[in-house]
């Protein structure tokens, strides 16, 4: 990557934090004079926590990068950080351009100011002139939807009212890098939508976005690339479909992809009536993938080596989501003529077709296995044998509709509705 094409530059960056245990807390001077004659030798203990830990990445300019990790990563220390909130410990940091950040609900803000004297000061900290701020001022009011409230203390502005102005504010003020933590959820849905489209906006313009957000989803549908922490130190760094699995399966044993195949098939799961062979994740044009558009048909693939016996075997597979909750079942049996066909020795590949518009968001896995009924019996079995992420990348067409915010519910059929309006006669 050329230098000229980096928006930031991370080199060695560390951010170390000192934490006091056993320290007497006293009310008065007084107090803490008397402890400290009555205990000369007495120091409470120290403990240094290493929030980063020699992080080391480059973001191109115009990149859209999420950042993602669990609570106590690391992730809104190294939002500080970058926006020069606090300093690292250790290391270097290189900004090619103005930053704009919103890391909490009304940073930068005067509390005591109105909301039009704190766009002119925000814009002044970000070292735009005056004609600049004024040129953007009417599509920053505009955006936060706070009018009739432009001349009142922004100390007395609602939660909502707060964030909507601070994001009109980093996000007008035409920063280079504009960094956003997860503050948007405190905004309503439509609002959350807004900003979401003016980000997709700010990153068009060949202009750079640092996102924190815990929701998968979003990231998917926002970020081309994404940074995983974990314990201030940087996991993993790539495409948000890889490194979102990543991040999905922390804490498991191994990772699981979109097919699974075993190549020795006295290895594979089975017994003296069949082994698995593969099983896989299939998009709607056929191909294995980890990334399943929620508005596109889906297959999954199961083969598996008959080997004999008196028996009519089945494929079967549970859909399985991220609190462990079975989705759905189904086995090949539902194909009426293969139920009644008779098992001849060989490879068996069983399809089953899974609309579009039907399953939720988020991460899946995919137990399958080979039974026979009457009596139940499993022949071979495999617990997240392949996995995949659904994604949806244009809401406003399918079941979320506007709504920006999470949809509820395991599943997500499209269902068709009627509606009528009556009208009164008065």
């Amino acid at each position: 990557m050329s230098s000229k094409d980096i928006a930031v530059s991370v080199r060695g960056v560390s951010k170390a934090y000192t934490i006091a245990h056993n320290a007497e807390k006293h009310t008065t001077i007084r107090e803490a004079m008397l402890h400290r004659f009555k205990n000369p030798m007495q120091r409470p203990d120290k403990e240094t926590f290493w929030a980063l830990k020699d992080l080391d990445f480059d973001i191109k300019k115009g990149d859209v990068v999420g950042i993602i990790g669990r609570n106590g990563a690391g992730k809104s220390t190294l939002l500080k950080v970058l926006s020069q909130i606090t300093e690292p410990t250790k290391g270097e940091i290189r900004l090619y351009g103005r930053v704009g950040s919103l890391l909490e609900v009304g940073t930068g803000f005067h509390p005591e100011l109105t909301g039009r004297e704190n766009i002119f000061l925000n814009g002044a900290i970000l070292g735009m002139r005056k004609s600049e701020i004024e040129r953007q001022f009417d599509a920053i009011v505009n955006f936060a939807e706070v009018e009739k409230f432009l001349d009142t203390p922004v100390k007395r502005y609602s939660s909502g009212m707060y964030v909507r102005l601070a994001f009109a504010v980093a996000a007008h003020l035409n920063p280079e890098i504009l960094i956003v933590d997860e503050v948007l959820a405190v905004g309503d849905a439509t609002f959350q939508k807004k900003c979401l489209g003016k980000m997709e906006d700010v990153a068009s313009e060949g202009r750079t976005v640092l996102f924190v957000s815990h929701s998968m989803s979003t990231i998917t549908r926002l970020c081309k690339n994404v940074l995983l922490l974990g314990r201030g130190e940087v996991i993993r760094m790539g495409t948000a479909e890889e490194v979102t699995r990543a991040y999905l399966t922390l804490g498991t044993e191994h990772t699981t992809s979109c097919e699974r195949v075993w190549k020795i098939s006295k290895e594979a799961p089975g017994d003296s009536v069949a082994r698995l062979r593969s099983a896989r994740v299939l998009n709607h044009i056929g191909q294995a993938t980890e990334k399943i558009d929620i508005h596109q048909p889906m297959s999954i693939e199961i083969e598996y080596e008959y080997l004999g016996g008196d028996v009519k075997t089945n494929a079967a597979f549970h859909i399985i989501n991220e609190t462990g909750t079975v989705l759905f079942a189904s086995a090949d049996f539902n194909n009426r003529d293969w139920k009644e066909a008779s098992r001849k020795k060989g490879i068996i590949k069983s399809t089953c077709y899974i609309p579009g518009n039907f399953l939720a968001e988020g991460r899946l896995s995919v137990l399958v296995a080979v039974c026979s009924y009457n009596p139940d019996t499993v022949h071979a079995i495999e617990n997240d044998a392949v996995a995949f992420i659904v994604v949806d990348q244009a809401e406003s067409l399918g079941v979320r509709g506007d709504v920006a915010s999470s949809w509820p519910g395991v599943m997500r059929p499209m269902l068709d509705w009627t509606v009528n309006s009556i009208e009164y006669n008065l």
